[in-house]
């Protein structure tokens, strides 16, 4: 190949190569452009496509498969070819153009060929090889990049998806899946492909990118395909496997992290929040949740989300990560969803559970410091004062009471607190800690709070600092030490001897701003009068109905 010329002696006479071969001289072959990659010589046996123009040694032309427009097909050194060019194009490599001067004898002699070629005539051909291949050849595949994690390998039965660049051997192109701007879809080793393909496309792995080099006979044969593919085709395909699955494939999962500890696992008809990132096979992203920096919401088990996502969100702990890869059947099936999901992709989800709920869920309470001596426990109507942190079940901390100067006084089931934290603060000794998960239903529910994310399930740590015991059922208020003696002067605000409702509600509010006693948040009742009853020990104000109240506020105490 160093060489410029080459000789292909024909007999064992002994020839010499002149620019003006006699009548026993060998044919000359001037390989004018050779390619750089060579890998395969053209041998005996051998089935080969070439252009040609033909001259005689004046440059008049004679032929010309490139008027033609059809290149030549044969098989060389079987003696279906002239035998100066059927030896000629013996040791040629794809796209290299020689050329091919052939004797007389080696040509068509002193008979010649009709009117277009004279008796002893030196003919001359320029040949470009596009082709060769070999009923013994078989598909050859060659990786040219392949991902460093493979765990699995494509199988006949198995769909896929993939994109390719299709190629003469020449280098010509036909065909480019990437020109369309969509991937190949099919069912490998079914027969819905050329045989060398299907053969091609086994034992890849997703993220690879290979060569197949398919002969005529495993590919279009004889007939070709269209205007693309001419007949005896030798095919080159560069093929890069974007996913692949198995109509009988589930869903996969691999657990990535889960928490020390798991008091609970989510089931079906719980209500989820968690982030996500999805992804193609390839790692290319198609959605995520954090880049909206807000979870997906979602019921479990329900058919709010995909057939896969349904099954994967089963079974899962608060803060676990997963990834969980869903088959096209178990996601968007063939059709796909708009220009986000091709049909017939596989999904991989990485998915982090921020916290979870079920709407019949109540609050969980567990103490983590108690005093030893406890003989009173809050209740509804106590006046607390208490310590708090705020926080998601992701540890995000939403609020705390040590922001503020004064730690937080409340009455409770007066309705100043949502319901979780006022049944969470019930029951404790001062001094106890406890923590309290309280679930969006009797927290901040669907619409969430400042702050406060929607549906989110809330984790408080709390501690009861201070305790006064709270009105009784059956009382609006309570004297927190001695009442006023004689008390119906004391009343009387403006001293005209009547004590009206107005009067006497301002009387109370005056003593609870004083601290003199503690009275009801719904006192007092605006749609009916009450009866005070001063002869009850003056130490507690009983108001147990609501009856006639004028006659007694206008008379004097006895």
């Amino acid at each position: 190949m160093e060489s410029i010329f080459a000789l292909i002696f024909l007999c064992v006479t002994g020839t010499h190569v002149s620019s003006s071969p006699g009548p026993l001289e060998d044919v000359v072959i001037d390989r004018y452009d050779i390619p750089r990659v060579c890998p395969r010589e053209v041998q005996t046996g051998d089935f080969v496509r070439y252009h040609y123009n033909g001259t005689f040694t004046d440059g008049k032309k004679f032929d010309s498969s490139h008027e033609r427009g059809a290149p030549f097909s044969g098989q060389v050194g079987l003696g279906r070819l002239i035998t100066g060019l059927d030896r000629g194009v013996q040791g040629m490599c794809v796209n290299e153009r020689r050329k091919v001067t052939v004797p007389p004898h080696l040509a068509y002699g002193s008979i010649g060929a009709g009117d277009v070629i004279p008796a002893d005539t030196v003919l001359v051909f320029d040949v470009v090889l596009l082709d060769i291949w070999n009923t013994e050849d078989k598909v050859q595949t060659r990786t040219l990049s392949k991902p460093e994690s493979c765990k699995r390998l494509v199988e006949a039965t198995d769909f896929i998806r993939y994109h390719y660049n299709g190629t003469l051997l020449n280098g010509v192109p036909f065909d480019s899946s990437h020109s369309r701007n969509g991937t190949y879809d099919t069912y490998v080793g079914m027969g819905y492909l050329i045989k060398g393909m299907d053969e091609g496309l086994i034992g890849m792995c997703v993220g690879e990118t290979r060569t197949i080099i398919i002969p005529p006979f495993l590919a279009y044969e004889e007939k070709g395909y269209g205007t693309v593919i001419p007949s005896q085709a030798t095919l080159v395909f560069e093929v890069f496997m974007i996913d692949l699955f198995n109509p009988k494939d589930d869903i996969a999962v691999v657990v990535k992290e889960v928490p020390k500890t798991c008091t609970r696992k989510t089931v079906v008809g719980d209500y989820i929040r968690y982030h996500y990132n999805g992804t193609f096979q390839d790692g290319s992203g198609f959605d995520t949740s954090y880049q909206r920096n807000s979870t997906y919401n979602t019921y479990i088990g329900m058919g709010y989300v995909i057939q896969g996502m349904d099954k994967a969100l089963q079974g899962l702990c608060i803060g676990e990560k997963r990834r969980v890869i869903l088959p096209p059947h178990m996601a968007y099936g063939e059709k796909g969803t708009g220009d986000l999901i091709p049909g017939s992709a596989v999904l991989v989800f990485d998915i982090h559970v921020i916290d979870f709920h079920n709407p019949k869920d109540l609050i969980e309470i567990k103490v983590t410091s108690k005093p030893k001596k406890c003989n009173l426990t809050s209740e509804v109507d106590d006046l607390i004062q208490y310590r708090y942190n705020c926080s998601l079940m992701d540890g995000t901390l939403l609020y705390s009471s040590d922001h503020y100067e004064n730690a937080p006084i409340t009455t409770l089931g007066a309705n100043k607190v949502i319901e979780g934290l006022d049944e969470g603060l019930r029951g404790m000794c001062v001094g106890e800690k406890r923590v309290v998960i309280v679930p969006p239903h009797l927290g901040h529910g669907e619409n969430g709070a400042k702050g406060v994310p929607s549906s989110a399930v809330l984790h408080f740590e709390l501690e009861l600092l201070d305790l006064q015991k709270g009105v009784p059922d059956g009382y609006m208020f309570v004297w927190l030490g001695d009442s006023p003696d004689p008390l119906f002067p004391a009343m009387d605000l403006n001293k005209d001897l009547s004590v009206p409702l107005e009067e006497f509600t301002a009387f109370i509010n005056l003593q609870v701003a004083e601290g003199q006693g503690r009275k009801l948040m719904s006192f007092p009742n605006q749609s009916c009068h009450v009866y005070l009853g001063l002869h009850l020990p003056s130490s507690i104000l009983l108001l147990p109905s609501c009856i006639q109240l004028d006659k007694a506020l206008k008379q004097p105490s006895r």
